[in-house]
């Protein structure tokens, strides 16, 4: 079977609507997880460069 033999799919709606599942209670939402992954980037950043204090003592 080759490529032309298939039938072709045009793009549309399935009928589905995709929805953000709610947050199980307890557990943080995205925009605090975007927020910890960000600190935490800029923590790793911080900790790769040195703590000029140290170096002095």
């Amino acid at each position: 079977m080759t490529a032309s033999d298939l039938p072709r799919r045009t793009p549309g709606s399935s009928g589905r609507s995709r929805t953000t599942p709610e947050p199980t209670p307890g557990a943080p939402s995205r925009a605090l997880r975007m927020r910890a992954a960000a600190g935490w980037a800029r923590f790793m950043r911080r900790a790769e460069v040195g703590n000029p204090r140290e170096a002095k003592m």
